[in-house]
């Protein structure tokens, strides 16, 4: 039987079977006899999570721009696909050609996030690859990754035969474009291209760097071994974002997916600096799209997708410095079209009755605000720079518009926070509540009940970031602040409280600032039935620990200790363009509760401006 005979025999056995068929609208299908370069690019989850992310939508249609490269889709399967998988001899494959995807030149991971590595290795293991790099000759495809984790790679790094760091529109090309003139010209080995790729910028061979340890297990310097690698490989960058590349169509599923709507970029970087934050930092600096350029994008991702709902896309889209512009253009053609916009990332101190009023002029989304912290001292603490009149003054506005619902994002365990932090919480709750049943305009009925929804994540120290340096507290520690949290809000009917799973935030911290020597131990993590680590109901903490357990390391010395500010760290050899030196600066104001201001306001001198010998904001 084929591929496509096999995966046929089985779709009528599985759950949301739409998901591994393919041929949905504006998916790309080539004659691959005309195809210079296959891509499988990988997203380790399932489908309903992997399409609905922005990074692999503008990928996938850049490669598939180019006639002779053919770039595929290809998702993690649920437990019950993957098991008949198994059980049949059916390879992962491609969900454009079903060919099995060790047939293909490239098999390409984004990695979102941490808990995502076991999924990795399973692919890998389903499409008939070897999932150590060292096991893998000429025959088997090129095995990249890219995305925010690779930021530090070095848990993966007995993985990927090179990663990407930054931002990849131009990058990914310019790989492709060197893997087929070697092909071409005859000069092509694995070997020999990945030399060849070693000199450009934004690319990071693990295999050319050895590492050593020091007697406590820190680490203790990173020797190139091979003459072609860099001491330092620095992240690409997309110098203007008007010209990067952004597509006009996306791929429509048959089946709802996590976020089912057109998503525009309007912009890259972030201006604020939140402490813990790392995104804020990896991608800096700050650039924006036009207007024009937003209202072009939302205008043919509409029409080519008949989405009813656009969403603009950033870190921090209501700083855009020409964000009233922007909704206006925009309104105009979305209120005409019957076209919701939504505004997902708002800072609280840029919410206005402008921007309330065109947000709810075809539907009235919900209202998501993230304060971080309770009290004052702590939002200064993360360099929140946002004050509890901001806070009070946005949600009284929303009520006055008809709001009855508002969602609230907080952080525990974050640097210096007390039981008094904690139970601020709920005091800021409990102001948010007074100023709705003061409102004399206010919904009347079942319809006016307030609902106050508060997320609590637990606090996780990333790479390139100023809390690199903090400790993650124990999970005996995060249980009694929880119950801190949930003690306080007893008997308020109108407040909604979740709390993220501590034992998920502690691998999550081991792995984000962990070293080489974890690749083994997600090794055989995975061997004992660890994937899809991101869902409650697959994670097996208990086999995690076994893994730990039974390669001899310690997820505390990774994840709950404070670190040294001159301790070599496992990403140091990784340039993200922002300074050590800046990190330690911030870490150290953190700790004195002093702020920085916005970019915008004042340089707050990261380095990034030296590196890219450009300022911010001209």
């Amino acid at each position: 039987m084929t591929n496509k005979e096999k995966i046929e025999s089985l779709l009528l056995k599985v759950k949301n079977p739409s998901r591994y068929i393919g041929g949905e609208l504006n998916s790309v299908v080539k004659d691959k006899s005309k195809v210079d370069v296959r891509f499988a690019f990988c997203f380790p989850d399932t489908y309903d999570i992997g399409m609905s992310h922005l990074g692999m939508k503008i990928l996938y249609s850049l490669k598939n721009s180019r006639d002779n490269y053919w770039c595929e889709r290809v998702f993690s399967p649920s437990p019950d696909f993957e098991a008949l998988m198994r059980e049949n001899g059916l390879l992962l494959y491609g969900l454009e050609s079903l060919d099995p995807i060790n047939e293909f030149d490239f098999v390409g991971f984004t990695l979102q996030y941490e808990m995502c590595y076991t999924t990795v290795l399973n692919m890998l293991d389903l499409g008939g690859i070897p999932v150590y790099s060292r096991d893998r000759d000429e025959k088997y495809p090129l095995v990249m990754a890219g995305g925010p984790c690779v930021c530090n790679p070095e848990p993966m790094a007995d993985i990927f035969d090179f990663v990407v760091l930054g931002e990849g529109e131009e990058v990914n090309l310019e790989i492709m474009d060197i893997y087929c003139e070697m092909k071409k010209n005859g000069s092509y080995s694995k070997k020999a291209y990945l030399e060849r790729i070693a000199h450009v910028e934004g690319i990071y061979v693990p295999s050319f760097y050895d590492v050593s340890y020091n007697e406590d297990g820190t680490v203790k310097e990173y020797t190139i071994i091979n003459e072609n690698a860099p001491a330092k490989v620095k992240k690409r960058i997309v110098a203007d974002m008007d010209r990067a590349f952004y597509p006009e169509k996306f791929v429509v599923p048959f089946s709802e997916i996590v976020h089912d709507r057109a998503v525009v970029e309007v912009l890259r970087g972030c201006i604020r600096g939140c402490r813990f934050c790392q995104a804020g930092f990896i991608y800096r600096p700050f650039r924006e799209k036009s207007a024009e350029n937003i209202c072009h994008s939302t205008k043919c991702l509409c029409e080519s997708t008949g989405y009813e709902e656009v969403s603009l896309s950033s870190l921090s889209t209501s700083d855009h410095a020409d964000i009233d512009n922007i909704l206006e253009k925009l309104t105009e053609y979305t209120e005409g079209e019957h076209i919701n916009l939504a505004l997902p990332s708002m800072r609280i101190d840029k919410f206005s009755g402008d921007i309330m009023e065109q947000l709810q002029k075809v539907r009235k989304s919900g209202l998501t605000f993230a304060p971080e912290a309770g009290t004052q001292r702590l939002r200064d603490v993360i360099n929140k720079n946002i004050t509890e009149e901001n806070v009070l003054s946005a949600c009284k506005l929303a009520f006055s518009g008809g709001y009855t619902q508002v969602k609230l994002y907080f952080m525990l365990g974050l640097p210096e926070e007390t039981d008094e932090d904690i139970i601020g919480i709920v005091k800021l709750a409990d102001k948010i509540a007074d100023l709705f049943y003061a409102n004399p305009d206010r919904p009347k009925g079942k319809n006016g009940r307030l609902t106050i929804s508060v997320s609590c994540a637990t606090f996780i120290p990333k790479p390139f970031t100023p809390f690199e340096f903090e400790p993650r507290i124990s999970d005996d520690e995060i249980r009694r602040r929880q119950g801190i949290l949930m003690g306080a809000a007893k008997g308020k009917k109108y407040l909604n409280i979740s709390c993220h799973h501590s034992n998920v935030s502690t691998l999550e911290a081991v792995l984000a600032r962990g070293d080489r020597r974890l690749c083994d131990v997600i090794y055989s993590a995975w061997k004992k039935g660890c994937r899809l680590d991101g869902w409650d109901e697959y994670f097996r903490y208990d086999l995690w620990q076994e893994a730990f357990l039974e390669n001899g390391a310690d997820m505390d010395f990774y994840a709950c200790r404070t670190r040294p500010y001159d301790e070599v760290m496992p990403w140091d050899h990784l340039d993200y363009l922002v300074s050590k030196r800046f990190l330690i600066r911030e870490n150290q104001k953190a700790h004195n509760a002093q702020t920085t201001k916005s970019c915008r306001e004042q340089c707050a001198g990261c380095g990034v401006n030296v590196e890219t010998g450009r300022e911010c904001f001209g």
